[in-house]
């Protein structure tokens, strides 16, 4: 079995890390129990990541970059059934691929609703549907549609963390298309 690389290793740490994070709270969360989890020493943990804080600002980091990358793919869209579509389709695999950062998503939404955390996250994934601005100062016109998109990503995250044990690409196409009903868009005529 080859050994794995630096990059497999951060991988790991981070990903461990943030579902700890969503689990039981940054606070609660010591070093120890994500050197634990892992299967690392608190000290070789600490060399790549020289402190908690370090390794919380890593882990939302990557998870911030992950949002603009699912973003990115659907900026050149209007905003729309096909872009809504691309979004949910990589916020869904992002949950097959690396369901600490959702876990942490969806724990952000439920436990620090003024944390600058959930700010940052509310941005990048309404930026993605193509909502631009502050999510905290949303319009009378603006609130059926985000709270559309909020149901979708709840869809999303809820389904994903309570059935990761189950998710296949069959079961991940399902809950794309459950968390694309949750917007209101006509499903296209077969």
């Amino acid at each position: 079995m080859p050994r794995p690389t630096k990059q497999q290793i951060e991988d790991e740490i981070l990903e461990t890390a943030a579902a700890l994070f969503a689990r039981h709270g940054f606070k609660e969360t010591s070093v120890q129990r994500v050197a634990d989890a892992v299967g690392y020493s608190k000290t070789g943990l600490l060399h790549r990541f020289p402190s908690k804080e370090a390794l919380q600002e890593a882990v939302i980091e990557r998870a911030l970059a992950d949002l603009r990358a699912i973003s990115a793919e659907a900026a050149a869209l209007p905003v729309g059934p096909e872009r809504d579509r691309v979004v949910i389709t990589g916020v869904a695999q992002l949950a097959l691929d690396r369901p600490g950062a959702v876990a942490l998503l969806l724990s952000s939404l439920t436990s620090a609703p003024e944390g600058e955390t959930l700010h940052q996250f509310g941005e990048a994934v309404f930026a993605a549907f193509g909502i631009a601005g502050d999510p905290a100062c949303v319009t009378e016109h603006d609130l059926p549609r985000m709270i559309r998109i909020v149901g979708a990503l709840g869809a999303v995250a809820v389904t994903s963390v309570a059935m990761h044990d189950k998710l296949t690409p069959v079961a991940l196409a399902d809950i794309v298309e459950v968390s694309y009903d949750a917007l209101g868009h006509e499903r296209p005529k077969k």
